[in-house]
């Protein structure tokens, strides 16, 4: 569940800024690192996402599936898969 491909890297070093008020990297290396050091998660969809948070124990009965793909530490990939960075 921990793979991050060129995709997920890419999309991290694209988005970040959505996270983090300064870059935390530079590089698909840095980019793969810092997302080890932090054990961001990949989901293969949306429906993961959820389970994830719940599983977690983040309260997210209040928020509509838009409030939960905008929150800050999900970043959406292109392909449909979804990446979860706890900052």
């Amino acid at each position: 569940m921990n793979e991050y491909d060129e995709l997920v890297l890419e999309t991290f070093l694209e988005k970040q800024g959505q996270l983090f008020s300064e870059n935390v990297a530079d590089t698909l290396e840095e980019a793969e690192a810092f997302l080890e050091d932090c054990m961001a998660i990949v989901c293969a969809n949306f429906k993961e996402v959820k389970q994830y948070f719940n599983e977690a124990g983040t309260d997210i009965s209040g928020m509509t599936d838009e409030d939960i793909k905008e929150a800050s530490e999900v970043f959406e990939l292109p392909d449909g898969r979804f990446l979860i960075v706890e900052g």
